[in-house]
C-alpha cells in the first residue's frame, strides 16, 4: 500500500495540525527542488521531537534547508559555526559581572533559539561538541548553579563534513545516538538542477518566505503525531525488524530505545501523510534515516550502508 492510500473508513488526521504542516511542506519543496523525501524526513524529525544530522559536502542546500524550515514554521533561528577554537561558552552563553547590580548576569548563547543550525559540527573539539549535545539531551543548560530552560520547540540541525576530510573530529557512537535522524541531501537530479540554475536565487526566495504556522501550531502537531494509533500487527513488524538488525550482516543492532525512536518517526511520517494509523510503509520510509548511523556492518564499516538496510527491509515479512 502506498503512503497516499488510506484504508476505507479511516479518519483523516486532525485537520488544523495536519493542514499547517502540509502548507509548510509545500513551501519547503518550492525552495529545495527535487528533495521531497529529505524535506519530509527533516520535518518528521521536528514533529517527532528529535534532532537532525545532515552529512554531506558543501553547496548542496544544508543551510538553506535549516533557514527555510525555521522561516516557514515561524520559529526563531540561530546559526553556530563550529570551528577548532570554539568554546562551550560560545554555544551555551556566559555569566558576566554586572557592576551596577553587584553580581553576575547570565548572557544566553546562540543555543537559545527554537531552530539551531550547528554548522560543521565535526570541525569543533569534542568538548565543544558535548556542550551542544548535552543541551539537546536535556533541553536546558546549567550555568553557575542555575538551570536555564531552552525554548520550545527546540530543534537542532547539525551538519557534518564527510569523514575523509581533514580537520574533523568524528562524533562518537554515544553522541551520534542523540540525533534522531541522519540524512544526506546529495546532488539534485538534472531537471531540478536546471531549474535551480535558470531560476531565482534561493536566498532571495527565502527573504520572501511567509510562515505557514507558528510555534504553538508546531507543538500541537507534535502532540497530535504522538497520539497516532499503532496496531499490534505493526508492533510485531517493528520487533521483527529490530531482531533482524541484531546479527547477520551487522555487528551492532538497534537497541530498544532506537526502536522507540523509530516508532516515533514513523508516527510523524504517518501524520504528515494525513493518516491517524501508522502503516508498515511509514516504518520503511524512515528506517534507513533512523537506523543507518546507529548500526555497524559486520565487515567493519563505520555505519551500515543503504543497500544493506534495503536488503534487511526486504528480508522481513510485512504484515
Amino acid at each position: 500500500m502506498s503512503n497516499a492510500a488510506q484504508p476505507r473508513g479511516q479518519k483523516a488526521a486532525p485537520l488544523a495540525e495536519a493542514a499547517s504542516m502540509a502548507r509548510a511542506l509545500d513551501s519547503l519543496n518550492r525552495i529545495l527542488l527535487g528533495k521531497a523525501d529529505q524535506v519530509r524526513l527533516a520535518l518528521c524529525a521536528l514533529v517527532a521531537r528529535g534532532h537532525l544530522l545532515i552529512e554531506d559536502g558543501p553547496g548542496v542546500g544544508k543551510t538553506i534547508l535549516a533557514n527555510a524550515l525555521a522561516r516557514v514554521l515561524g520559529l526563531d533561528y540561530r546559526r553556530i559555526q563550529f570551528t577548532a577554537d570554539l568554546l562551550p561558552a560560545d554555544i551555551t552563553g556566559v555569566s558576566i559581572y554586572d557592576a551596577a547590580g553587584g553580581g553576575f548576569r547570565f548572557h544566553p548563547g546562540p543555543v537559545f533559539a527554537q531552530v539551531v543550525l550547528a554548522d560543521e559540527i565535526n570541525r569543533a573539539t569534542p568538548k565543544a561538541q558535548s556542550a551542544l549535545l548535552e543541551a539537546m539531551e536535556e533541553s536546558q543548560i546549567t550555568a553557575d548553579g542555575t538551570t536555564h530552560n531552552l525554548p520550545a520547540p527546540f530543534f537542532v540541525i547539525a551538519t557534518q563534513n564527510p569523514r575523509h576530510q581533514i580537520g574533523t573530529f568524528p562524533l562518537p557512537e554515544s553522541q551520534l545516538d542523540r540525533f534522531l535522524l541522519r540524512l544526506e541531501l546529495g546532488y539534485p537530479q538534472r531537471d531540478a538542477e536546471r531549474e535551480l540554475l535558470a531560476g531565482e536565487d534561493r536566498r532571495e526566495m527565502l527573504a520572501r518566505l511567509e510562515p505557514a504556522c507558528d510555534p504553538a501550531a508546531v507543538q500541537a502537531a507534535q502532540r497530535a503525531a504522538s497520539r497516532l494509533t499503532v496496531s499490534a500487527a505493526l508492533l510485531d513488524y517493528l520487533q521483527d525488524l529490530l531482531a533482524a538488525t541484531r546479527g547477520g550482516d551487522f555487528g551492532a543492532g538497534l537497541s530498544p530505545r532506537a526502536g522507540r525512536q523509530l516508532l516515533a518517526v514513523a508516527r510523524a511520517h504517518a501524520f504528515l501523510a494525513g493518516r491517524l494509523l501508522v502503516l508498515p510503509e511509514d516504518v520503511q520510509a524512515v528506517f534507513a534515516a533512523v537506523a543507518g548511523h546507529r548500526m555497524h556492518a559486520a565487515q567493519g564499516e563505520e555505519t551500515a550502508s543503504v543497500p544493506a538496510l534495503r536488503r534487511l527491509l526486504e528480508s522481513v515479512p510485512v504484515p
